[in-house]
């Protein structure tokens, strides 16, 4: 069963505040038996400081040695103990303090101070900023000033002790933890009959999403069978994520943006997730893939890649590739950022458009054929196979119209094992180049020719299309996957 301590230095210093058996001090934390108390244990570590080699620093160090999830981290402590290293990530924040105090009437010099308790704060003009800081530096007590120099910035970031609250701070933090406390750390009692709890990151504004709704309920319903809790989370829910087991990724993924954000705080909690971070980072980009699967062999459409700074390499690939040409910008997905080149004169203009996006594209052959395979890949073994057509007088398999609108064609899903011998060789090839995780390769077959055109980090898993032929074994074989590496890193763990 889960179980949450809170650790302060002294237990006078939380004589303000409601009593509780899962308040102890540092000392009894560091080395009695309350502290520990296993793997499944949540610790907020309210030491008075974080100064390295300090009492707190101890709390936080060893928690995690003791495979605890701990608020604040050390990883977390080290970055506030110097601007050089928390001020590159505030840079990017300045931006959300200018529409709060636009209208401020302020002079160069101005300051302010925020307080953050669990990433909300007291001024409900900087809610979205105290989310941001929380998520990037999860510390329970922070202060923050800001100050006016040209346009608002952020000075400082420091952590504040819980001795040093005033009675205004006390009431401000007793409600930030008890709903902190209420919606991360204590999981809801109906949830204990399942062995595990899993979330689904998805966006239900997104266009066109790699698994439509029916798909998302069908793995809730599946997971029920199988004894795991499957929840639904929203990109605004980033502070729920500790509550889980494990993290799927059902959101087209970029590095720039919340998606990363998520695999990666998932990763530093120690759950499962697909997709992992590393995978995110090489199949986002097709530079990369292009040349990893380069350097291993693994074969391609014939393959340039160009800089803008290099003029003369594209009428080289024009020469070399011949027309129609198929120009693409590294991060395109759903078949956006592709275009087809049909002929010389219309090389410089098109690249163009890209490099603007771009500092790097690519240039491949243009390959013929009736549709596009998608090999679906996990762990490593091939577990289902699409044919993807393209609407009609269209090459791509995903058309995007001038008004907005969105043409696919059609598509026919069969056991991996009736696909082409050679289209499963190479789509298990460059998956295992990516990693052990969940991927769809996608494939294209000209004759006895098979070339690897991408791999996708997650791959569409659509309700009727997708679970065409294993039906409902489509999602038991990736939650039974999930399951399994669950078990394997709980065998894992120190027994308390």
């Amino acid at each position: 069963m889960t179980r949450t301590l809170i650790v302060v230095d002294d237990l006078r210093h939380w004589k303000p505040y409601s009593a509780s058996e899962g308040v102890i001090s540092a000392d009894d934390y560091l080395f009695g038996e309350p502290g520990r108390a296993g793997a499944e244990t949540r610790v907020i570590n309210l030491c008075q400081s974080y100064r390295y080699l300090s009492t707190g620093y101890y709390v936080s160090l060893l928690a995690e040695a003791r495979k605890q999830r701990v608020l604040p981290t050390v990883r977390t402590i080290n970055d506030l103990s110097r601007k050089a290293i928390y001020g590159l990530e505030t840079e990017d924040l300045d931006e959300l303090l200018q529409r709060p105090l636009a209208r401020s009437g302020t002079a160069p010099g101005d300051r302010l101070t925020l307080d953050i308790f669990f990433g909300t704060t007291p001024d409900p003009r900087f809610g979205e900023l105290a989310r941001q800081i929380f998520d990037a530096f999860s510390a329970p007590l922070l202060q923050v000033e800001l100050r006016h120099q040209g346009r608002w910035r952020i000075a400082s970031l420091r952590t504040l002790a819980l001795p040093r609250l005033t009675v205004h701070q006390q009431g401000a933090f007793a409600e930030a933890l008890d709903r902190f406390s209420g919606d991360v750390w204590r999981r809801p009692r109906a949830r204990r009959r399942y062995r595990y709890d899993l979330a689904i990151l998805h966006n239900p504004q997104e266009q066109l999403p790699p698994s439509n709704a029916r798909a998302l309920r069908n793995f809730q319903r599946v997971g029920r069978q199988l004894g795991i809790a499957v929840d639904l989370l929203t990109p605004k829910e980033f502070g729920r994520l500790a509550e889980y087991d494990a993290l799927f990724i059902r959101e087209t993924t970029a590095i720039s943006d919340h998606t990363y954000r998520f695999a990666k705080k998932a990763e530093a909690e120690g759950m499962v997730v697909m997709d992992d971070p590393d995978s995110i980072l090489r199949c986002t980009n097709k530079v990369y893939l292009a040349d990893l699967l380069a350097t291993h062999r693994v074969p391609t459409p014939a393959t340039r890649i160009l800089h803008k700074g290099r003029p003369a390499d594209l009428a080289a690939a024009g020469e070399t590739l011949g027309f129609p040409m198929v120009l693409k910008i590294p991060d395109g997905s759903f078949s956006r950022g592709v275009v087809k080149v049909p002929e010389p004169a219309e090389l410089p203009e098109a690249a163009a458009r890209l490099f603007e996006r771009s500092d790097l594209i690519l240039a491949q052959e243009f390959l013929v054929s009736d549709y596009d395979w998608r090999i679906g890949v996990l762990n490593g073994r091939p577990f289902y196979a699409c044919q993807y057509f393209f609407p009609k007088g269209h090459w791509q398999i995903v058309q995007h119209g001038a008004d907005g609108r969105v043409r696919e064609g059609g598509s026919r899903t069969i056991a991996a094992s009736d696909a082409p011998r050679a289209v499963l060789k190479v789509a298990t090839r460059a998956a295992g180049l990516i990693g052990n995780g969940l991927y769809g390769v996608d494939v294209k077959q000209s004759g006895e020719r098979a070339v690897v055109i991408e791999v996708n980090d997650n791959p569409n898993l659509d309700a009727g299309v997708e679970d065409g032929y294993l039906g409902d074994d489509l999602y038991r074989m990736i939650l039974e996957e999930f399951i399994r590496r669950l078990e394997r890193k709980r065998s894992l763990l120190p027994q308390a």
